[in-house]
């Protein structure tokens, strides 16, 4: 029986009525599941929402957020079983079906997974879910033990009555369903904590699977008589179908269909290969009269311009040209930052069987509010008439979470344009995702900063980068005062004291499709302000580690974290090996705050890293594993990016179309990685993205302190290709 196949047996045994198990929450599913519905507050801790129990006593955790290698499934599972007093061995976890009733992110009010806020949002309430299922456990042993429930306790899974009575939770399972869920069920103290925060204890739940070949993933799935679609788009972005020739396809054995969608044309066949060969076969001529038509270089060169010039003010502290004015040393740079792809593992996919008045579809879906809503709409079907159901998926790093739903809308259509009665399987093929756009935006910092008398007087930002969320529908929720907040996050608010402060910002209008990057803003205003703090600091005669300290004084858990990465690298004291040099970087993203040492040397090609040394404050740190694991894998994302990656345009047709010209790190290009985890009290917040920014800036100051210079323009190996 495959994963799928699974969760389908054990859902159709919940809907079914089955009494072995605290069952997922269906409106209107009877008075044992009307009696634990969601809070009124609109925080949902309801245990028959969230968890089952099974009659071996195993604990399946529905989890509201994809699991895409970032570790969710563990972490809700980890939070719940706290609260539960369960054991680790009996802990499972699954994705949630689509339903922001139930399973809405509270820090964004739609189901969805993004700004690594999975346990942040999740913390308090997975807990309570897991503490209002214990007392629910208990509740119904103390009824049939005949015993106050105050008496009861719960260890390791199993329930136990001084008298000798005990029990596991399967046994208690159907009675408990039927208990009130407490509102508010009171949560440990962190003093009593056997999971959380502690390190070797619990193991991921999802390793085993994908070791063995279970895990299922969009790109596993085979359904009989199940159609493979590739879609042919458009060279250039913007670009429409004015006409196309279909017959050389066509007559490849196993096409069944080929149709044109809004995207491009679509091939259907049996199989990938029958797809891909037929698409190849396409003659299709192109309307350009509306796409982007502009290059790298040129692109470059307005953008340069613009950045010459005062953008619109994001914020301002004392005045910079008076500053200037009054004189001292002036030093200017300019930053500038790519194109990047995403280059996920397993490139975009979805699958979808539309049966006429009702559809069903699951992939790795990171935003399924929106994704369900867009499927619904193209399909002129009720949105309660569309089942999604989110799975596995082989990474994303921001490419799946789209503010268009551009792909939603594609497996819609192309379900739409064959007619109902197909079981369809979109396939984007590694080509396709790396030239289908949605980069990271292509942008400039234009740098201006006074030192005087060995202080820092002015410092001033000006940002020229395209809009992530303009006419998108996240656009409200996001921009501020016209300007999009994800370009010059990390900018605007600096954490060093500089009594004269500008950032401003020009929003450019480019056709170039773009969406959120791991660590969005901050991947590129890390880098600019890191990376321009040390070069002031050095015209200081400032130490980058104490100079960056003396100006934290209102920062103090930036400082906490620069001051544990300096101790653990030894900063002050280390002795380094000729033709090596060590650079510093500091930067809070998603309220989590990361300071990074790097040690290097030049080789002939570029850089190596031979060590980094990282601290990070993420408050309570619910899975130490999976965070080390997080940080660890930020750090190889950002080199690889950082030394050799780019989408360059030439005439408006982007160019690096696989890992053969978008270089990656190599595996031997690893440094080793030493990670610090600063104990904190206060809430948890991400570490799938923080991990990114400082990598950057610290490559780059320690270029400069071995006298190589500090890269203005990335990557720092232009050219490269595997």
């Amino acid at each position: 029986m495959t994963i799928h196949e699974a969760t389908l047996s054990r859902r159709s045994l919940l809907k079914a009525g089955a009494g072995l198990a605290i069952g997922v929450y269906i409106a209107g599913g009877g008075k044992a599941f009307a009696q634990a519905a969601p809070a009124a507050s609109g925080v949902n801790i309801a245990p028959n929402t969230f968890l089952t129990i099974d009659a071996d006593n195993t604990v399946t955790v529905l989890c509201k957020h994809i699991e895409f290698g970032q570790g969710p499934l563990t972490g809700m599972a980890t939070l719940v079983a706290e609260e539960l007093d369960a054991d680790w061995s009996q802990m499972r976890a699954d994705h949630a079906p689509s339903n922001p009733a139930l399973f809405k992110n509270l820090a964004f009010g739609v189901q969805g997974t993004g700004g690594s806020s999975a346990i942040a949002n999740s913390y308090e309430q997975m807990r309570k879910v897991g503490a209002a299922a214990r007392a629910m456990l208990v509740s119904a042993a103390a009824e049939q033990w005949k015993v106050p429930a105050l008496e009861i306790t719960v260890n390791a899974g199993v329930i136990r009555h001084p008298s000798g009575k005990e029990g596991r939770f399967g046994a208690f399972a159907a009675a408990a369903m039927r208990q009130p869920a407490p509102a508010d069920p009171k949560l440990k103290d962190p003093s009593q904590f056997k999971l959380i925060g502690k390190e070797g204890v619990v193991k991921r739940l999802d390793s085993a699977i994908k070791s063995n070949g279970t895990a299922e993933f969009t790109l596993d799935i085979n359904e009989p008589d199940m159609l493979t679609v590739v879609i042919a788009r458009s060279p250039k972005f913007g670009g429409t179908v004015a006409s196309f020739d279909a017959a050389a396809a066509r007559a490849v054995a196993g096409v069944v269909d080929v149709k044109q969608v809004q995207t491009g044309v679509a091939v259907y066949a049996k199989g990938f290969w029958p797809a891909k060969t037929a698409r190849d076969r396409l003659k299709i001529t192109w309307d350009d009269g509306k796409a982007e038509t502009r290059g790298t270089p040129q692109l470059l060169s307005e953008f340069r311009s613009l950045s010459k010039t005062p953008g619109k003010t994001v914020r301002q502290e004392g005045d910079v040209e008076a500053a200037v004015a009054r004189g001292g040393r002036l030093i200017e740079a300019e930053y500038v930052f790519p194109y990047l792809a995403h280059a996920a593992m397993e490139p975009l996919n979805g699958f979808i069987k539309w049966e006429g008045a009702t559809a069903s579809a699951r992939f790795g879906c990171q935003f399924p509010t929106p994704d369900h809503a867009a499927i619904a709409k193209v399909l002129g079907i009720g949105i309660d008439k569309v089942q999604l159901q989110t799975i596995l998926a082989g990474g994303s790093f921001g490419r799946r979470a789209q503010q268009t739903m551009h792909v939603a809308v594609e497996l819609a259509e192309v379900a739409k344009a064959i007619g109902p009665g197909k079981a369809i399987k979109l396939v984007w093929t590694r080509e396709d995702d790396m030239l289908g756009g949605y980069y990271r935006p292509f942008s400039i910092h234009r740098m201006r900063g006074v030192v005087r008398d060995g202080k820092i007087e002015a410092w001033s930002d000006t940002i020229v980068c395209q809009s992530i969320m303009k006419g998108s529908p996240f656009e409200a929720m996001s921009m501020k005062d016209g300007l999009d907040s994800t370009a010059y996050e990390g900018s605007h608010e600096i954490p060093y004291e500089v009594a004269n402060f500008r950032c401003d910002l020009h929003q450019a209008d480019v056709g170039v499709p773009v969406l959120w990057w791991r660590s969005v803003g901050h991947t590129h205003t890390g880098y600019a302000v890191e990376a321009f703090v040390d070069e002031l600091l050095e015209a200081a005669g400032k130490d980058p580690v104490e100079g960056r300290l003396a100006l934290m004084g209102r920062k103090p858990r930036h400082a906490g974290v620069l001051r544990a990465v300096a101790e653990r690298a030894d900063w002050k004291n280390a002795k380094l090996a000729p033709g090596r040099a060590r650079g510093v970087a500091v930067v809070e993203s998603f309220n989590t705050f990361v300071a990074q040492v790097v040690e290097l040397s030049m080789e002939k090609e570029g850089p190596r890293v031979h060590k980094v040394w990282c601290a990070v404050d993420c408050g309570v740190a619910v899975n130490p594993d999976i965070i080390r694991a997080q940080i660890e894998g930020g750090i190889g994302f950002a080199l690889g990016h950082i030394l050799y990656a780019e989408q360059p345009l030439d005439a408006g047709r982007p160019l690096a179309a696989n890992f053969n010209t978008y270089r990656s790190l190599r595996i031997d290009e690893m440094p080793e990685v030493d990670v610090t985890i600063v104990a904190s009290t206060e809430k948890p917040s991400g570490v799938g993205e923080p991990g990114v920014p400082p990598l950057g800036p610290a490559v780059a100051n320690a270029m400069a302190r071995l006298g190589v210079g500090r890269p203005r323009q990335l990557p720092i190996v232009r050219g490269a290709s595997a």
